[in-house]
């Protein structure tokens, strides 16, 4: 057996370099072989954090059994879906179709031309629940394969033909206006959950771009309700299991609708997300829980997921070792009473189990509780409560910690910048502002490198193989413009626009039409295209947002034309299934609103620059420089004196600017502060 997978850069790949299966890594030489011996491959996708993921693993992929007969029968290939999203896309929208749902791990069985003919998620290893065990599975696809090819490739023909068929609805001519937003806020409110916030029932997604958008809608309009859910939604989450109450930083999705049990990795992109709404909120209400949630999930992201080149880890793992050494989902986060005794003593431990919602019979598994706030706990000793965190928080510390998936994502650290650049500068943190810039800086050093095109992952200060998706370029002009506006770096700003030079040249299509792989990407069965949202912003409307911020910069109509072009989408699926394009409904109030202008001709961090951060109008960008070289770094500084002297504000939206202003509270006036 060749251990192909033992220089791959993923950690989800490496976890199965040691797996008795005859893995490939995706590339040319997989199919060839496929095609050499005349067998179908095995397509298997996941990533390194998936708790389902390690359960096939150790079932099957470790079974000397298991694995004889899939290489002997199959060509075996591992992908790892943070590292090739496009392949992931492609072929999840075939499980979809196919079965009416989706998940990690994705199993998909291939003719040796990538052609999808048989679908699934997890295969148990014996019968269970209505669903065939894998050796069953197996064995059936390779009869299927000797007996019956002629059928084989008949499906496999007719679902790519399906998948080639599947056009785009564009919304015609025209961007998403008050008609659609206000549609698409009435389907919120249908699927909003009044008792417990959020949408829909369980399993419950923390909703970070549908809260920005309602944020956004309330700036922009008064409009009360949109800012109640928005507000009780993140209530509910910060007081619930979904949020780690010791140390901070949000799981991936609570398992119920009351947000009490969490499925417990935690993503970069969701706490990247989540931090930024969070602030933004305390931006809206002054909430001190909001600020306090923005400022620890920071802090989480800085402590556990920053590397040591200063980019962002992606994931902390479900999984970790009890107790036992047995490795068990939530282990490192969960509590007994009699753990509470160990660590507190008998009146702490009262007092704690009473505050978080221990009991003896449990939360979780085996009597285990997930910590979080009762709700009946009536006024509490906030020094006493901030005491037993303290002390729990120390003795978790000494509990066997879980893995760190330790690619850095370009993406995803894009939106981990944008999130740190704010909110350092919200709540005069320059440390956050710093580990933003550093972050950029690790982006533009290793992942745009030399070639000059961005690079998905890297790992360890080494770029990766796979080339950066549209959601890569997107994110990243959206971090890079955050951190132009808090710093009053016009560098960044330029990177911005190099990034978004590249999709207006790789990534558009006709009519406005975005694809989420480059013109000169590798080929698949078929161009992966989705403006919907997922866990993260789609590249599409990301990609909208910061062509519509820019262009707000620079003054580009090519830039604002691009924008525009993609929100078409929006027009059409906002009214119809909004919770899942919240972010290009986000991009539309900002769209709606101009967006403002703020040129702020004073010092970087001044009472005035401030205010302009503060400010709440949907989508403003902010320019702040002094001197004569500040034009030279941002276009929007060019001609805009001081007055009378003294630091000054411009503020500008459709071609129109209102008077400048040298005073903080007009300034904050005009920005909806």
């Amino acid at each position: 057996m060749v251990n192909r997978l033992a220089d791959a850069m993923s950690p989800y790949l490496l976890q199965h370099a040691d797996n008795p299966v005859d893995w490939w890594p995706w590339s040319p030489e997989a199919f060839e072989e496929a095609r050499k011996r005349d067998v179908p491959v095995l397509l298997s996708v996941g990533y390194a954090s998936c708790h389902w993921c390690h359960v096939m693993a150790h079932e099957s992929f470790e079974d000397d059994d298991t694995a004889a007969y899939l290489n002997a029968h199959f060509v075996p290939v591992k992908v790892d879906r943070e590292e090739r999203p496009d392949v992931d896309a492609v072929y999840m929208e075939a499980v979809q179709a196919a079965t009416g749902h989706g998940g990690w791990p994705m199993t998909v069985f291939l003719t040796p031309d990538a052609e999808p003919f048989y679908f699934g998620t997890y295969f148990p290893p014996e019968p269970r629940h209505g669903s065939p065990s894998f050796q069953q599975v197996l064995e059936g696809v390779t009869a299927a394969w000797t007996d019956r090819r002629d059928e084989v490739a008949e499906v496999a023909g007719r679902i790519v033909a399906d998948l080639a068929g599947r056009s785009l609805v564009h919304g015609g001519d025209g961007v998403p206006g008050e008609s659609e937003v206000a549609q698409a806020l009435l389907g919120l409110t249908r699927e909003y959950d009044e008792q417990h916030g959020g949408f829909g029932g369980a399993p419950k997604f923390p909703p970070a771009m549908v809260v920005e958008f309602l944020l956004r809608h309330y700036a922009r309009t008064g409009a009360e309700g949109a800012l109640q859910m928005a507000a009780d939604t993140c209530t509910a989450m910060a007081r619930g299991g979904i949020y780690d109450q010791l140390g901070g930083g949000f799981a991936r999705y609570s398992v119920d609708r009351e947000w009490i049990v969490p499925h417990f990795e935690k993503m970069l992109y969701d706490n990247a997300l989540l931090c930024r709404v969070y602030a933004r909120l305390w931006r809206t209400t002054g909430s001190d829980e909001a600020r306090r949630i923005a400022l620890e999930t920071a802090d989480f992201m800085v402590r556990e997921l920053r590397t040591a080149e200063g980019g962002f880890a992606s994931a902390l793992d479900a999984d970790s070792e009890d107790a036992e050494g047995k490795h068990v989902e939530g282990a490192f986060y969960v509590w007994t009473p009699a753990q509470l005794r160990e660590v507190l003593g008998e009146d702490d431990a009262a007092f704690a189990a009473a505050y978080f919602g221990v009991t003896e019979d449990g939360t979780f598994e085996e009597g285990a509780s997930v910590l979080r706030p009762a709700g009946d706990a009536g006024p509490v000793d906030a020094a006493r409560v901030a005491g037993v965190r303290a002390r729990l928080l120390a003795a978790r510390d000494e509990r066997p910690h879980p893995g760190r998936d330790d690619k850095v994502v370009a993406a995803w650290n894009g939106l981990a910048i944008a999130a740190l650049a704010e909110t350092g500068a919200y709540f005069d943190r320059p440390d956050l502002v710093e580990r933003a810039t550093e972050a950029a800086d690790l982006l533009v050093r290793v992942h745009l490198g030399e070639v000059a095109r961005l690079t998905r992952t890297s790992k360890d200060g080494r770029a990766g193989d796979n080339a950066g998706v549209l959601e890569d370029y997107g994110d990243v002009a959206e971090g890079f413009l955050a951190l132009a506006a808090v710093t009053g770096e016009g560098a960044w700003l330029e990177f911005a626009g190099f990034l978004l030079d590249i999709v207006l040249e790789q990534f558009t299509g006709e009519g406005g039409q975005l694809y989420d792989t480059a013109h000169d990407a590798e080929q698949l069965i078929r161009r992966p295209q989705d403006p919907t949202d997922s866990a993260t912003p789609s590249g599409w409307t990301a990609a909208a947002g910061a062509l519509l911020s820019y262009a707000a910069y620079t003054g580009s109509e090519a830039h604002r034309t691009a924008a525009e072009g993609a929100l078409g989408v929006v027009k059409a699926l906002g009214p119809r299934v909004p919770r899942f394009v919240g972010w290009g409904l986000a991009v539309a109030e900002a769209l709606l609103d101009g967006p403002r202008e703020v040129a702020v001709a004073g010092p970087v961090g001044g009472e005035l620059h401030r205010t302009a951060l503060l400010g709440r109008a949907p989508g403003a960008v902010v320019a702040a420089g002094e001197g004569p070289g500040a034009g030279a770094e941002f276009p929007l500084l060019v001609d805009r004196p001081l007055v009378g002297g003294e630091p000054t504000a411009y503020v500008c939206r459709h071609f129109v600017c209102d008077a400048p202003t040298t005073d903080a509270g007009e300034l904050a006036a005009k920005l909806g502060g």
